[in-house]
C-alpha cells in the first residue's frame, strides 16, 4: 500500500478525475513556487513544456525519496546529465507514444509543405507576387521512415493515404503487421533510392550524427529531409551545405543547436522550413497526457510495472537501462 504517498503533478487534481485516492497530490508545473517539501515527493510528473531539465535541475537534489520521475516527453536524453541528482532506485519513465498522433501529423505536414512549395509561395505572398509553378506530389514517392516506434508507425500509416511507397527502417530488421522493417545496417543502401526521409528515431549513441555529410550525400538531388526526432541526429553544418547547394530541402521541428540562435544560417536558408519543437504541443496535449498520468498512477498504486520505464538510477550516479 502507498497511502499518503506524495505525488506532484503539472495539472490540478480536479482536471484528472479517477486518480487513486490513497495519494496526496500537489500541483506544480515548474513555473511557480514549490507546493511543499520536495523530500516528501515519491512520484513527480515533470513540467509539460520544453526545458524541463532546466526547471528540474535545482529541485531534484532535494527529492531524496523520489521513486518515479515521469516525463511527459518521448525523449529523455536531456535528463541524462541529471541522473546523479536522483536517489538510487529512481525509475525514469517517458511519455513515449502519448504524442504519436500529433507528432506524426506535423511530420506529414512538413513533408507536404515542402513538396508543394508552401514555403516558397508563402514568401511570394508576403511580396504580393502571383507566380504559379508546378510542384511535386507525394503520390508514388518513396519515403524512408527512420525509426519504427510509435511515431514512426503513425507517420507510415498516414503516408499510406498519400499512396507513398513507404520504407521502414529501425535499429534491427524485423517483420511487423505493417510490413518489413529494414535494419539500420541497410540504411546506406536505401538512401540513394529515397525521394524523402522522415526521422523519427530516438537519440542514442548509435543514432547521434547518423545523418552526417556522407549519409546526406547519398540522397538524390531534390530529396526532402524531415526531422521530428532530435536535432542531433543530423549534422547541421553538412545539412546547411547540401541545402545551400540546392540539392536537398528540409523541414525541421528539431535542430542542433536548440533553441536555434538568432543569425543561424538555417533561419533564412531557402529550402528550409522550421517549427520550434512544437510537434507534441496541440490542443490534444492536455487530454492525452492527463489520460496517460491516470493510467500510470493506477499502475504505481497497484505496484505494477510502469509504462515506458527507460532506466533506474544506481548509487554510482548512473543508471541501469530498462530491457
Amino acid at each position: 500500500m502507498k497511502d499518503g504517498t506524495t505525488v506532484w503533478l503539472p495539472y490540478h487534481r480536479s482536471r484528472i478525475p479517477g486518480l487513486p485516492d490513497e495519494f496526496t497530490y500537489a500541483y506544480w508545473d515548474g513555473s511557480g513556487p514549490l507546493p511543499g517539501d520536495p523530500a516528501e515527493v515519491r512520484f513527480l510528473a515533470g513540467p509539460p513544456a520544453p526545458g524541463a531539465d532546466r526547471v528540474l535541475r535545482p529541485v531534484l537534489p532535494r527529492m531524496r525519496n523520489l521513486e518515479v520521475l515521469q516525463l511527459l516527453s518521448s525523449g529523455y536524453d536531456h535528463m541524462l546529465p541529471l541522473l546523479d541528482a536522483m536517489p538510487p532506485g529512481t525509475r525514469l519513465s517517458t511519455g513515449r507514444g502519448v504524442h504519436r498522433e500529433a507528432t506524426a501529423e506535423l511530420a506529414v505536414t512538413l513533408l507536404l509543405a515542402l513538396s508543394r512549395g508552401l514555403d516558397v509561395f508563402g514568401a511570394r505572398q508576403a511580396e504580393g507576387a502571383w507566380q504559379p509553378e508546378f510542384r511535386t506530389s507525394l503520390v508514388g514517392k518513396r519515403v524512408l521512415v527512420v525509426g519504427h516506434g510509435a511515431v514512426g508507425a503513425a507517420v507510415a500509416a498516414r503516408l499510406d493515404a498519400f499512396r507513398c511507397e513507404t520504407v521502414l527502417v529501425a535499429r534491427t530488421a524485423r517483420t511487423t503487421p505493417a510490413g518489413r522493417v529494414h535494419g539500420a545496417a541497410e540504411l546506406r543502401g536505401l538512401l540513394p533510392t529515397a525521394d524523402a526521409v522522415v526521422l523519427c528515431a530516438p537519440l542514442t549513441e548509435q543514432t547521434r550524427g547518423m545523418f552526417g555529410a556522407q549519409a546526406l550525400a547519398l540522397l538524390k538531388d531534390g530529396a526532402l529531409l524531415v526531422n521530428v526526432a532530435r536535432g542531433e541526429l543530423v549534422d547541421t553544418g553538412a545539412l546547411v551545405r547540401e541545402v545551400r547547394a540546392g540539392r536537398l530541402r528540409a523541414g525541421l521541428d528539431v535542430t542542433d543547436p536548440e533553441p536555434l540562435p538568432p543569425g543561424h544560417p538555417l533561419w533564412h536558408l531557402p529550402g528550409v522550413l522550421i517549427t520550434p519543437h512544437v510537434a507534441a504541443f496541440t490542443d490534444a496535449f492536455p487530454t492525452m497526457t492527463e489520460d496517460f498520468l491516470r493510467r500510470q498512477l493506477h499502475r504505481y498504486a497497484r505496484g505494477e510495472e510502469l509504462h515506458n520505464v527507460v532506466l533506474t538510477t544506481t548509487a554510482a550516479g548512473d543508471a541501469v537501462q530498462a530491457a
